[in-house]
């Protein structure tokens, strides 16, 4: 660090909450005696929402969201723009006085307490860093607005840019930075306080899918390590199930599901859920017949689907069922079960092939398959049959307001 960045570091700048990172080869073994300390020091607190409700313009954004979030735990707030997702986190971070609701960190009740002083980092989607203040300067930033003293101020920084692989980029300008880089600093800047919780809104929208994934890994790992409990808001599926221990779904104001993304993607609780993570191939039926383990299904194109458990519907319901790509297995020879099916294309996607069909009603139908070098890729146009994995369905009432299997 330079004497003039020194200088600038030492100076009491006001306040403010941070962004992100990429690169922590290094931070398995932490050096010196400030990261001794910010291990210890990141030890995160329990979040705990119960009943948040808000509105804009008299119409709820949310009602009534309550979820948990332990300590040292990742969790991902999931759900498609506009369903209040940015509401909850305004809400926890203190940006707004929520209508009614109680958030507590650690035990505390927030309710009176500013957002200056929640001891909560964030991480914004566009970082958020200050153009005209060096790197080093960005991270020192939230520090002085603690008041730390200056020597030990300019040796957390120095931790921070080891931390995050950017010790030689003290003295840059963010425009002078990659996106990836932009992104370390961002997260330096928001941990460099030892927060009790991080937020990180839409964290990784800005960078291209490779950089993602690595910046995602690694985050990972520094969350890991530093244990700081971590709250991600994102629209970004594959982003929440590959960072959060447990996901939070929320649409239209309303939470729809909270568990690992594993049992999200196996048990989906409702339709919306099923469809929102992860591919789902959807057919609408009604219940022909109910017996003490099957349940037969009747199609509108005259195909029956026989599931192997007894649905909690009565005969003449209107259902809808989903199963995923993976469980359709296609074939060129029709069989009891089977739904005939005419290709319109296949997809080589790295290493699975994906198929897109339509049934004799024009429904919509996908299957993917593992690709290997003898995989046999049928002409567009060809007929085959479809064979699904009833074991793995899932029915829902086709009334969207009570579609719960």
């Amino acid at each position: 660090m330079t004497e003039t960045e020194a200088n600038i570091i030492d100076r009491p700048h006001l306040c403010l909450v941070p962004p992100r990172a990429e690169r922590f080869d290094d931070m398995a073994k932490p050096k010196g005696i400030f990261m001794a300390e910010a291990l210890k020091a990141g030890e995160g607190k329990q979040l705990s929402v119960r009943g948040l409700t808000h509105s804009y313009g008299g119409q709820n954004a949310i009602s009534d969201i309550s979820f948990e979030v332990e300590a040292g735990e990742i969790v991902a707030l999931l759900g498609p723009s506009g369903c209040g997702k940015s509401t909850v986190l305004r809400a926890i971070a203190g940006l707004i006085q929520p209508r009614s609701g109680a958030v507590q960190l650690g035990g505390q009740n927030l309710a009176n307490v500013s957002a200056r002083s929640r001891g909560i980092g964030m991480v914004f989607q566009n970082y958020a860093l200050f153009p005209h203040l060096t790197v080093a300067e960005n991270i020192a930033y939230p520090l002085a607005c603690q008041h730390m003293p200056r020597v030990e101020r300019r040796e957390r920084v120095e931790e921070m840019l080891s931390l995050v692989q950017l010790k030689s980029y003290g003295n840059r300008l963010p425009r002078e930075l990659s996106g990836g880089q932009q992104q370390r600093v961002a997260v330096a800047r928001a941990i460099a306080g030892r927060p009790s919780l991080l937020l990180l809104d839409e964290p990784f929208g800005a960078l291209d899918r490779a950089l993602r994934f690595d910046l995602q890994v690694e985050l990972l790992h520094l969350q890991k390590t530093l244990g700081i409990t971590t709250l991600i808001v994102t629209h970004d599926q594959e982003e929440a199930q590959s960072l959060a221990g447990r996901l939070v779904l929320m649409n239209k104001g309303n939470v729809e599901q909270i568990d690992t993304p594993m049992a999200v993607y196996d048990r989906p609780k409702t339709l919306f859920v099923n469809t929102f993570i992860g591919q789902a191939n959807v057919l609408h039926g009604t219940v022909e017949r109910l017996d003490a383990e099957a349940t037969t299904v009747a199609l509108p194109n005259g195909n029956t689907v026989v599931l192997p458990r007894r649905l909690n519907f009565t005969v003449g319901s209107k259902v809808t069922i989903t199963f995923r790509p993976e469980d359709v297995r296609l074939s060129t020879n029709p069989s009891d079960f089977a739904l005939p099916a005419r290709l319109t294309v296949s997809v080589p996607l790295g290493p699975t092939l994906v198929h897109d069909l339509v049934l004799s009603d024009g429904t919509g139908l996908r299957a993917s398959q593992v690709r290997g070098p003898y995989t046999f890729i049928p002409e567009p146009g060809a007929q085959l049959f479809a064979e699904i994995d009833t074991l793995r369905c899932h029915a829902f009432p086709s009334d969207p307001e009570t579609s719960r299997e």
